[in-house]
């Protein structure tokens, strides 16, 4: 990236004041760090100028990735694009990603879809699916033939006698707990044991299932769960 040394010398002695637009050369292209805090309009005349300084680049030269990171602004598309047009009348310069720290309403709503906690209270019979995008909290049982399945962890208030599938979008830290563990199938991610190869106490102590370092599916007691997974307390905020 020698070719922009002389590029951000320049940019630096034209730009006295404080700058709005900061640039980084990488070995994967440049980088563009933009101020959230000023006005769109500022942030692009600033934008502008340092690229009009950049066009002393041999148009010979190779094409150099750009990665936007606009911090906690909010890019309408049409503005997005009104960037990658400024950016692409540089000779060799094309944009690669803009990167936000805000997410839409539509992406916020699924991150809470598959981040929530759902409460359930039921009993999932024979024949009967639940299934939740996020954890699942199921106060009741789930009978023989019924079936469980979370894109998060399974927890169970009641006897586990079905199917239960934790993890579905394939996170392979997700486990699955219930006061009685007597599945016909258990299943994290895409591991899958259908007879558990465990032994259950007839008392009363909840157990857990998760997966091991052998790539496994282990069940043991529930109490094991905050050194095995000790990121689970995140659920002591949410609830």
């Amino acid at each position: 990236m020698s070719i922009f040394v002389e590029l951000f010398v320049e940019v630096n002695v034209v730009t006295k004041k404080k700058q709005y637009v900061t640039i980084k050369g990488t070995k994967d292209g440049l980088t563009l760090h933009l101020d959230d805090n000023c006005s769109y309009d500022d942030l692009l005349r600033e934008l502008e100028e340092k690229l009009t300084v950049s066009e002393k680049i041999e148009p010979d030269s190779p094409l150099v990735s750009v990665h936007l990171k606009v911090g906690n602004r909010y890019l309408t598309p049409e503005q997005e694009e009104e960037l990658r047009t400024l950016i692409r009348r540089t000779k060799n310069f094309v944009v690669s990603s803009i990167e936000s720290n805000v997410l839409t309403k539509e992406e916020a709503l699924e991150w809470k879809r598959k981040t929530e906690i759902v409460s359930v209270s039921k009993i999932v019979r024979s024949g009967q699916v639940l299934h939740v995008q996020g954890d699942l909290l199921l106060i009741g049982d789930v009978n023989p033939g019924g079936t469980v399945i979370a894109g998060g962890n399974i927890f169970i208030l009641g006897a586990l006698r079905g199917i239960a599938h934790a993890g579905y979008y394939g996170n392979k830290e997700a486990v699955i707990a219930a006061s009685v563990m007597k599945p016909t199938q258990l299943r994290i991610s895409d591991v899958m044991n259908r007879a558990p190869d465990y032994k259950t106490d007839e008392g009363n102590e909840m157990e857990c299932a998760y997966i091991d370092e052998h790539n496994q599916i282990v069940v043991d007691r529930l109490q094991l769960l905050m050194h095995l997974r000790p990121n689970l307390t995140r659920l002591e905020r949410r609830m």
